[in-house]
């Protein structure tokens, strides 16, 4: 059991209609057809939407996208029209609102690695692949990859695990060449992006992406490269064959498994409110990173 520990009722707009209640977006359509997604300061953790939220952690994840997607303009479109709210939004919506263009969304979520950690090291561990894709020996949590790898994965409701797939199978879903598209960008997409990490002192490990079609061109959706879609190590820590600190939910997930929250994670009881240095401290890591990728202070 998973999922919201307490989820919230959408807020209402003239001239909006709500569609969707996600991890953190909220997702209405205005009367163009276009869609509004506005993020929360909501945080999940082992499949649950916890109930104490992170103050601007929203936003840091609304300003990172549009800062990566004009990095990324000369490599694959992006679904933005407006970052301004619309009449009659609550003004809580400023810098977290994204009107964005109806797309026709790839029903994957694509996946680029360029390190062994997380999903990839459990299979790698068993089998020396990572979505069927064979690995040299040796790896160790945290090894860099000879080159980076597409290792894709199916979209999963709210509370359920993504689920690693294979190529072929994604192929098999989507047809061959929008999985050639699919591989293509997000291969692009996240060489560029671990290129301008690098030389900002963070390495991008591995990170996520949603692919639509406005007719025949695919188009990069939702987030990119924040630190609730990526995993983000300081470059200047990094030391393969242990566990790497970095710019996300580490405290959030330190501190529910630790003896001091109480909360047994294998059991259908859902997670305690956060106590307000984990909260201070987390908000200081989406923060640092949105920092020190952007070269800008977030003040």
């Amino acid at each position: 059991m998973s999922g919201f520990v307490e989820k919230p009722e959408p807020i209402q707009v003239p001239g909006l209609v709500h569609l969707h209640t996600g991890k953190v977006r909220e997702l209405y359509q205005n009367e163009a057809g276009d869609l509004v997604m506005v993020a929360s300061d909501r945080i999940s953790a082992f499949d649950w939407v916890l109930p104490t939220e992170i103050p601007d952690k929203g936003r840091v994840l609304t300003q990172l996208s549009l800062w990566w997607f004009d990095q990324l303009a000369d490599l694959v479109p992006h679904h933005v029209l407006s970052t301004e709210p619309p009449a009659g939004a609550p003004a809580d919506w400023a810098g977290r609102t994204l009107v964005c263009k109806s797309l026709q969304m790839v029903p994957v979520e694509a996946v680029a690695r360029g390190y062994l950690t997380g999903s990839g090291l459990v299979e790698y561990k068993e089998s020396r692949t990572v979505c069927g894709l064979a690995l040299p020996e040796g790896l160790a949590d945290g090894s860099e990859l000879p080159a980076p790898i597409f290792t894709p994965a199916t979209k999963a409701e709210v509370g359920e695990h993504d689920e690693n797939v294979s190529y072929e199978e994604v192929a098999r879903q989507v047809g061959a060449d929008t999985a050639a598209q699919l591989r293509q960008a997000t291969l692009a997409v996240y060489s560029r992006g671990r290129d301008i990490a690098r030389d900002r002192g963070i390495i991008l490990a591995d990170t996520k992406f949603e692919f639509g079609f406005e007719g025949d061109t695919l188009v990069i959706a939702d987030e990119v490269l924040t630190p609730d879609s990526s995993r983000f190590w300081p470059a200047e820590q990094w030391e393969p064959g242990r566990s790497q600190p970095s710019y996300d939910k580490q405290f959030v997930r330190d501190w529910l498994t630790s003896p001091v929250s109480g909360w047994d994670r294998k059991s259908e009881q859902p997670p305690p409110p956060l106590p307000q240095e984990v909260v201070d401290r987390t908000r200081a890591k989406y923060i640092e990173a949105y920092e020190r990728l952007t070269g800008t202070s977030w003040a």
